[in-house]
């Protein structure tokens, strides 16, 4: 099949999908592809949900402007789109003489960069603050104004708003080529082949792939993995902010930080690989995770570890952000090379490459926009009435399928029929939690699955886990007991 558009962006992260949002503010056709199962597939799913100040990136870099403005941005937006998000805070700690010097270098960057209410601080106070630290730390730098967020429901709400105003949403749609036509580019993704004026790369760790299909000067991206560890929710958190360690030329370090839904985060790790779709963890890179934590936090346990995961980040070989035209290919546009503070960047790298386009191709302002409607509150947060109220209004509020996390039938389908809906096991465990707990879908995945047939009309044999051919079912009891009978 053949399809056509004024713009085409490829890549459904929460880069691709913040661009998504603002250029549907436009009078254009806007079509994204996304190589997964859904959006939020590939490193806005696996990270570490800090929403950076903007102390660590060089000033003058793009790091650095795109990092302050967007986290300033999310506040309102996550409040507005109804998005998890706490500014908790972060300490920078150090043990040594060399690490405040290093803290000291931060703080100065922060500064230039226009982050406000840092400040250096002692062993005392750290540790007053934070009980649970090593006691052999020696300073730190106090950054109030870091957050974290949920960065896939960050993701999900983007595309949502995106598709309530038009932008289409094509999944399983891995681009193989594109090629340059008189009047735009014809993008070959699975079997078909999609036409535009405007193509716009935000291809996450393949962004440098794609570059070099369209400039002649190349892009080096390097692929590296990060692995952590995830804590089921304790009844009192470790610590109340973000605690990372001194930097080092892999990154920020690695970290213990409380998660926006109350659990507690352990890595990344830092390896360079050769495969950007390889998320596989291994003993060796979680062994590392373990012996950096315990330096920050000697008291900690693996007992309530749920489960292990990576990601992929795309580190541009120039150590920078790559955003705007592509050089030398009139009608593209790029954001490469996205790796932390991405994430945080997300709404600021959207407005920049919308206004930018728009200008350059002199697109219109629509005259109204779909007002974006936030989900409703879960359910495992409303008060008792709350909770009776709404069972009232919809009884399948009643019907508690995932019960570590105590998700109900009523949300999952709301999650299904989202505007950018659920498809899979995955999907609505990222969109509702159900499979997030402690039993990691052991006793709700059938649950889902069913739901999922009921609601979409998938044949339940053809539901997956997260798209591909991760299928849960390889058959019938009857087709079974039929093959048998055969031998």
């Amino acid at each position: 099949m053949e399809y056509s558009s004024d713009i085409l962006i490829v890549g459904g992260g929460v880069i691709g999908c913040a661009v998504a949002r603002e250029l549907s503010r436009y009078e254009a056709s806007i079509t994204l592809l996304e190589r997964g199962g859904d959006v939020a597939e590939g490193s806005s799913k696996a990270n570490s949900g800090i929403v950076h100040a903007g102390y660590d990136a060089v000033p003058g870099t793009l790091k650095a402007k795109y990092n302050v403005l967007g986290a300033n941005m999310l506040p309102d937006i996550c409040r507005e789109m109804g998005v998890p998000y706490e500014q908790c805070g972060a300490l920078v700690i150090g043990f040594s003489q060399e690490d405040r010097a290093t803290l000291q270098e931060l703080m100065d960057r922060g500064i230039q960069n226009g982050v406000s209410g840092l400040e250096i601080i002692g062993r005392e106070e750290a540790l007053r603050l934070e009980p649970a630290l090593n006691p052999q730390v020696t300073c730190a730098l106090l950054v109030p104004t870091s957050g974290i967020v949920s960065p896939y429901e960050l993701t999900f709400a983007f595309a949502d708003d995106a598709a309530l105003n038009g932008v289409e949403f094509r999944t399983n749609a891995e681009v193989k080529e594109i090629r340059r036509e008189q009047n735009g580019f014809a993008v070959s993704a699975g079997n078909d082949v999609y036409r535009c004026k405007i193509l716009i790369n935000c291809a996450g760790a393949s962004s440098g792939e794609i570059h070099n299909q369209l400039s002649d000067k190349k892009l080096e991206i390097i692929h590296r993995r990060g692995q952590y560890y995830l804590l089921d929710r304790p009844e009192k958190q470790p610590f109340a902010r973000t605690i990372f360690q001194c930097p080092s030329v892999m990154g920020k370090g690695v970290l213990v930080s409380p998660t926006a839904h109350g659990n507690v985060l352990l890595g990344p790790s830092a390896e360079d690989i050769d495969d950007p779709l390889d998320t596989a963890t291994t003993q060796e890179g979680l062994d590392f995770v373990m012996d950096r934590v315990r330096l920050t936090w000697p008291g900690v346990s693996l007992r309530t570890n749920i489960t292990n995961f990576s990601g992929v980040r795309a580190h541009e070989a120039g150590g920078d952000f790559i955003i705007g035209a592509v050089e030398g290919c009139s009608g593209a546009y790029e954001a490469a090379g996205i790796e932390s503070p991405g994430l945080s960047s997300a709404p600021a790298i959207g407005l920049a490459l919308a206004d930018l386009i728009s200008k350059d191709y002199q697109l219109d302002r629509k005259a109204s926009i779909v007002p974006y409607v936030k989900p409703a509150k879960p359910f495992r947060e409303m008060t008792v009435e709350e909770q009776t109220e709404a069972v009232k209004e919809n009884p399948l509020y009643g019907n508690i399928v995932c019960r570590c996390e105590v998700i109900t039938e009523a949300e999952i389908i709301a999650a299904i029929h989202r505007p950018v809906g659920a498809r899979s096991i995955d999907a609505v465990k990222r969109r509702t939690r159900a499979g997030m707990g402690r039993c990691q879908g052991g006793f709700c995945s059938p649950r889902v699955a069913s739901i999922l047939a009921a609601e979409t009309g998938i044949p339940l044999l053809d539901i997956t886990k997260n798209g591909g051919e991760s299928y849960l079912l390889t058959g019938t009891l009857r087709k079974q007991a039929e093959r048998s009978a055969q031998k």
